[in-house]
């Protein structure tokens, strides 16, 4: 008789989606899925945190409609929402040679609202020292996002002036720190409710949107990092420098394209003195590990206003889009009745 042989499918928790919608409630559910495969050149790392960013949001919702060419036309090609990850290393292909099982680790990763995820070993880091994993998540898309806008794109120099726009959020949050850290002088923007928190975290001044304009008057700003997406460019460009910077790093709830001011800027940038710009962030080791530097210096740290267990992802991303959090939020693994 022949022998015969089973193959037992390692199986793990995590949030899914099935199809679009912006309804967070009646999109995401929590369900079981086999643990990811890696590929030669990639790590599975045991999530023990997951962070949020807008990101997230237009993974879910599947808008705007230009994103689908990477997500899936019809149907989320990947099932588990997700990118920031925090975790341990379980499990590495064949040609990863930084990382071995039980190293602690960071970064981005594909479907990280789970248990596992898989991700390629150049997009993550090793884990700050003085992070908890919960903070930790809380780091690469949007720790990203501000250092890549700041210094990459934006030329960022110490003395200069810098004007962050959402200054409170997740991008905004390490822009104002990473600014700071680099000795420019900056300015956030946010609403009233958030002014002591971004004076907290270094910023030299503070306008609060909802009583002052931050075009009005006679102060020009050398740097202008636009997190916000709903400031037209007249009004962008009244508050830089002649010869100033405007990196555009936020898209705007556009359901076609999502980045008209950004291609906008782009095509106007050569016929001006001032430089306008915009950020196409990139997820790298290198770049994670001078955010690692800057946090175990202690001149940057993550803002982190709550923390969701997995079974209340949905609530968690109901908090995202209300456009009302301050810094960051993050998912762990684990149900409700767990957490208590």
């Amino acid at each position: 008789m022949p022998t015969m042989t089973t193959t037992t499918t390692m199986m793990m928790n995590a949030v899914l989606r099935k199809r679009y919608g912006a309804d967070a409630a009646s999109v995401l559910e929590t369900g079981e899925m086999p643990r990811p495969e890696i590929g030669a050149g990639e790590v599975l790392v045991q999530v023990r945190a997951a962070g949020l960013d807008r990101g997230t949001w237009h993974q879910m919702t599947g808008l705007p409609y230009a994103a689908r060419l990477a997500f899936g036309l019809r149907t989320p090609r990947q099932p588990i929402p997700g990118r920031d990850l925090a975790g341990v290393v379980v499990e590495v292909g064949d040609d990863v040679t930084r990382f071995e099982p039980g190293d602690e680790v960071y970064g981005t990763g594909d479907g990280s609202f789970a248990e596992y995820a898989a991700a390629a070993e150049k997009r993550l880091a090793r884990k700050p020292s003085n992070l908890t994993f919960e903070h930790a998540a809380a780091v690469p898309v949007s720790g990203l996002t501000a250092l890549q806008g700041l210094v990459d794109v934006g030329r960022l120099e110490a003395g200069r002036h810098v004007l962050v726009i959402g200054a409170s959020g997740g991008v905004g949050t390490f822009a104002v720190q990473i600014a700071k850290a680099r000795g420019a002088e900056v300015t956030g923007v946010c609403s009233t409710g958030k002014v002591e928190l971004v004076r907290s975290i270094g910023a030299d001044d503070v306008i609060d949107y909802t009583r002052d304009d931050f075009a009005a008057g006679d102060r020009r700003y050398d740097l202008i990092l636009d997190i916000g997406g709903s400031s037209s460019l007249a009004r962008l460009r009244r508050a830089l420098a002649p010869k100033g910077t405007l990196v555009i790093a936020g898209g705007e709830v556009g359901t076609w394209l999502g980045i008209g001011r950004q291609l906008r800027a782009v095509a106007m940038s050569p016929f001006t003195r001032q430089r306008l710009t915009m950020l196409v962030s990139k997820e790298r080791h290198d770049d994670l590990e001078r955010l690692t530097e800057m946090i175990e210096g202690g001149r940057v740290a993550p803002v982190v206003e709550r923390i969701y267990p997995l079974d209340q992802a949905a609530m968690a991303m109901e908090r995202l889009a209300s456009g009302q959090v301050s810094g960051k939020l993050v998912v762990v693994p684990g149900d409700s009745d767990s957490a208590n």
